[in-house]
């Protein structure tokens, strides 16, 4: 249980990264536009994301 917990924390995290990305893309224009920023908050974010859904899919609740 405490996998999926895991899991879950990771997936919010990723949720919360990739829409931080997407706001930093949106909301920057043309050359003030923080190309690092939105890049790491995006691969971050993915990584989260999977590594999440991942650990969720994967992990077997055992009947105590």
């Amino acid at each position: 249980m405490e996998k999926r917990i895991i899991g879950i924390i990771l997936t919010f995290l990723g949720i919360a990264g990739l829409i931080l990305g997407a706001m930093r893309f949106m909301t920057t224009t043309g050359a003030t536009r923080s190309v690092k920023e939105i890049i790491i908050y995006s691969i971050l974010g993915a990584i989260f994301f999977f590594a999440g859904i991942g650990l969720i899919r994967n992990t077997r609740d055992r009947p105590s």
